[in-house]
C-alpha cells in the first residue's frame, strides 16, 4: 500500500512540471447521439458534496474538448463496467487487457489516415475524452482492484483550480494482469494531464493535453487443439495454466505486481501532445450581485482558434520462443532454424495543425455556432522490409489537407438539439475520403420523452494495416488486391422516457467495399453491397420495493451477403437490490448478473498483425451463460465492489470451475473469478 501512496504523491508533484510543456493535435470528436443527463437508473447524477457527505464544501464540473456544456460525475452504482472501463458487449481473449472486440456490429467510422490497430482501444486513455475540470477546492481519486489470480489495477486522479480561472488535472492507471492460462499476462500503463485556462476578460483560453499509453499483452495464440484439455476430469490441467499454449515458453505468467517481462507479445504505445488556443471577439457585459461585488460577462460573436497537435504510433510484435511451424502453417513464414527471435514493428508520426473560425449568431447562447476550418496534416511511417532482417527498414511520408465544418445548435429552452459536422479530404494521401453527420434531437415532453434521428456517411480510404508498405502486411499472394474506398452509411434514431427508465435504438448500415481479413494473413474486400440491422432495448423493471431488473437487449442481423457474421441476441441482465437498507449515508446494490449471446460463427484472432479476422466454418457457442453475484455499495465518498464472475463455470461433476466458456476459438474465459474493488474520493 506505500507503494501506491508512493505512485500517488509522484502524480502531484508531476503536474507541477508539465504545465509549460508544448502540446499539439486535433481529433474532430464524433457526434455519437447520446442523451445528456439521461440515466438508467432514473434519478441523474448524484452531486459531488452529496457523495463526499460535505455538502457545499466543493462545486466540481467537468468538459469535454469539442463542446463547452459543463457535466456533473455520473454516480451509477451497478455498472461495474464502467469502473473498469470496459463496454459490457465486449470479449477478450480470457485476461483483462488482452484484444478485445465487441459484440455488436461497429465499423470504422473515421475518414482520412487510420493505422489499423484498434484490438486494444478500450484500453487507450485518449484526447477526446480527456475532462477539463473546474472546482472550488483540491479533488482526488484513489481506485484499486485486486482480483484473483493477482490481476491489479490501479487509478489515480487530482485536480485542482491553480487559479480560479486555471484548472489542472494527472490521471495515471495501471492494469497487470496475469491470467489464469499461460502467456496471457498483460500490463497496461496509462497517463494524462490536461489544462484549461481562462483569460479573466474572457476573451482568450487555452486547453492542453498530454497522453501516453503503454500497452504489452502476452500471445499465447489460444490453447492448443490437440488434446482435450478444457474437459479433463481431476487432471493436472485443472489448473489452467498447466494448459499447453501455441506461442511462448511453457510457464504460467508472472505474479509479480511491477513485473513488463512478455517473452512473446504485443507493445502498443502512443502519445499525443495537444495545444489548443482560442481568442474570442464580442461583446462585454457584468453582472452586479451586491455593492462590492460584480461578475465580469462575456458573450462571443466571433472566435478564432488553433490547434497543433502531434502523436508517436509505435507498434510491434515479438516472440523469444519461436515455433518454426506455427509460422510456417499459419503465416508462410519459414524461420531459420538457428533463429530465436521473431520481431516485426512499425512507427508513425503525426503532425496536425488546424486553425478555425466561428461564428455565434446568438450572443447569449454559446450553444449554437457555425465553425469553419482547414488542416494541414503530415504523417511519417518507419517500416520494416522484411519479417526476418529486423534491422533493415524504409520510410514513408504522406501529407493530407483537409476542410471541415461543424454546425450545432441547443436551444436555450433546451428542447432541441441539433448537431452536423462534415470533413471532406481535399488533397494528399487520402484525397476523396469525407465523413458527414447530422442528428436531430428533440425533447417532445416530460411525459414522452425525447427523441432522436439522424444520418451519417463515411468515405475512407482502408487503415494502413492492409497496404503492402505496411511491416504487419503478411499476405503472400502474388499482387496484392486494388483496394477500393470503403463507403458507409448509418441510419439512426432513438427515444428515451426517463420516467419509464426506457431506451430505445436502432441502427440501419448499408456498406459497400468492406476491408477484412480472411484468415491469419490474408487480405480481402468485399466486392458486394450488404446491410446490417441492429436494434436495442434498454429498460429497469421494478420487481417491488427497490428490487429492480435491468436488462440490455440487442437484436442484429445481416441483409445480405456480407463478410460479417453477428450474433442474432446478445444481452445483459440484473436482477437485484438497489436502495439504502434503511441507512441515510449507505447506497447499495447486490444481485445477480447475466451475459449471454446466441451462437454464430465469431472472428479468429491472429496474434502476430493484432487483427480479428473473418471465418465461416467453425460456430461458437457458450456453454451456459456467463453468470455473476454482485455486491456494491457506497458510504459517502468511500465505493466498494464485491464481485463474484463466471460462476456458470461451475462442474459438479469435477468439483471446480472447469466448465469454461470459449466465446473466441481456442481462447477460453477463466473459472470463478473473485474481484474486490475499492474507489474512494478526497476533498482537500
Amino acid at each position: 500500500m506505500l507503494r501506491i501512496w508512493y505512485i500517488f504523491i509522484g502524480s502531484l508533484l508531476l503536474t507541477g512540471f508539465v504545465n509549460s510543456a508544448k502540446a499539439q493535435q486535433d481529433f474532430l470528436r464524433k457526434a455519437q447521439g447520446k442523451f445528456s443527463g439521461m440515466s438508467m437508473s432514473g434519478g441523474g447524477s448524484d452531486s459531488i458534496g452529496h457523495r463526499t457527505g460535505l455538502e457545499d464544501s466543493i462545486t466540481i464540473h467537468f468538459r469535454f474538448l469539442d463542446t463547452s456544456r459543463l457535466q456533473n460525475f455520473d454516480s451509477v452504482l451497478y455498472d461495474f463496467s464502467k469502473r473498469i472501463n470496459v463496454p459490457w458487449y465486449h470479449v477478450n481473449l480470457g485476461n483483462l487487457g488482452t484484444a478485445s472486440r465487441s459484440l455488436l456490429f461497429e465499423p470504422k467510422m473515421k475518414a482520412g489516415w487510420d493505422h489499423g490497430f484498434h484490438a486494444f482501444d478500450i484500453y487507450n486513455l485518449t484526447v477526446q475524452d480527456a475532462r477539463f475540470y473546474n472546482t472550488t477546492r483540491p479533488y482526488a481519486e484513489l481506485n484499486y482492484l485486486l482480483g484473483s489470480k493477482s490481476e491489479q489495477l490501479i487509478r489515480l486522479m487530482h485536480t485542482q483550480n491553480l487559479k480560479p480561472n486555471w484548472n489542472m488535472a494527472f490521471e495515471y492507471r495501471l492494469i497487470n494482469a496475469p491470467g489464469f492460462f499461460q502467456n496471457q499476462n498483460t500490463n497496461h500503463n496509462n497517463y494524462r494531464f490536461t489544462s484549461w485556462y481562462q483569460s479573466k476578460n474572457k476573451r482568450y483560453q487555452n486547453f492542453i493535453v498530454i497522453v501516453g499509453n503503454k500497452l504489452q499483452s502476452g500471445e499465447n495464440g489460444g490453447i492448443k487443439a490437440d488434446g482435450n484439455y478444457l474437459d479433463s476430469a481431476g487432471g493436472a490441467y485443472d489448473e489452467r495454466s498447466n494448459i499447453p499454449t501455441k506461442l511462448g515458453p511453457d510457464q504460467p505468467g508472472s505474479r509479480n505486481f511491477f513485473s513488463s517481462n512478455i517473452p512473446t507479445g504485443t507493445n502498443y504505445t502512443n502519445a499525443t501532445y495537444m495545444l489548443r488556443q482560442q481568442y474570442d471577439l464580442g461583446q462585454k457585459d457584468s453582472l452586479v450581485v451586491n455593492d462590492t461585488t460584480t461578475i465580469p460577462l462575456f458573450y462571443p460573436r466571433l472566435r478564432l482558434e488553433h490547434t497543433i497537435a502531434l502523436s508517436t504510433y509505435h507498434y510491434r510484435f515479438h516472440d523469444n520462443y519461436s515455433d518454426t511451424n506455427y509460422y510456417d502453417s499459419l503465416y508462410a513464414i519459414p524461420l531459420r532454424k538457428n533463429r530465436d527471435t521473431f520481431f516485426n514493428r512499425e512507427h508513425w508520426r503525426e503532425l496536425v495543425n488546424d486553425f478555425s473560425i466561428y461564428t455565434f449568431p446568438d450572443a447569449k447562447n454559446a450553444g449554437q455556432f457555425l465553425k469553419l476550418g482547414a488542416s494541414l496534416q503530415t504523417l511519417k511511417g518507419e517500416f520494416i522490409d522484411s519479417v526476418y532482417l529486423k534491422d533493415s527498414s524504409f520510410t514513408k511520408d504522406y501529407y493530407n489537407f483537409f476542410v471541415h465544418g461543424e454546425y450545432r445548435n441547443r436551444t436555450r429552452n433546451k428542447k432541441w438539439d441539433i448537431e452536423a459536422l462534415g470533413n471532406f479530404y481535399v488533397n494528399g494521401n487520402n484525397a476523396g475520403d469525407y465523413n458527414a453527420y447530422i442528428s436531430l434531437q428533440r425533447l417532445i415532453s416530460r411525459q414522452i420523452g425525447y427523441l432522436q434521428v439522424g444520418f451519417q456517411n463515411t468515405n475512407r480510404t482502408p487503415s494502413y494495416v492492409y497496404n503492402p508498405n505496411s511491416s504487419f502486411y503478411l499476405d503472400s499472394a502474388a499482387s496484392p488486391i486494388d483496394l477500393k474506398k470503403e463507403n458507409t452509411s448509418i441510419l439512426f434514431g432513438s427515444f428515451v422516457q426517463p420516467k419509464l427508465r426506457l431506451k430505445l435504438t436502432g441502427k440501419y448500415y448499408v456498406v459497400t467495399n468492406y476491408t477484412y481479413y480472411t484468415n491469419y494473413m490474408h487480405v480481402e474486400q468485399a466486392t458486394t453491397l450488404f446491410n446490417v440491422l441492429q436494434v436495442s432495448a434498454e429498460k429497469i423493471f421494478r420487481i417491488g420495493g427497490s428490487w429492480n431488473w435491468k436488462t440490455w437487449v440487442v437484436l442484429q442481423q445481416r441483409i445480405g451477403d456480407g463478410p460479417v457474421n453477428l450474433p442474432l441476441l446478445t444481452t445483459r441482465n440484473q436482477v437485484g437490490y438497489d436502495g439504502t437498507l434503511g441507512f441515510k449515508n449507505l447506497r447499495i446494490s447486490f444481485g445477480a448478473e447475466m451475459r449471454y449471446f446466441t451462437s454464430y460463427k465469431a472472428p479468429q484472432y491472429s496474434p502476430l498483425i493484432g487483427q480479428y479476422f473473418y471465418q465461416n466454418e467453425t460456430t461458437v457457442k457458450l456453454a451456459r451463460p456467463d453468470l455473476s453475484a454482485y455486491l456494491h455499495f457506497r458510504i459517502k465518498s468511500f465505493s466498494a465492489y464485491v464481485r463474484a464472475e463466471n460462476l456458470n463455470a461451475l462442474n459438479p461433476s469435477q468439483g471446480g470451475f472447469t466448465k469454461n466458456n470459449v466465446p473466441t476459438i481456442d481462447y477460453p474465459y477463466p473459472g470463478m473469478q473473485i474481484r474486490v474493488g475499492i474507489f474512494w474520493s478526497f476533498v482537500n
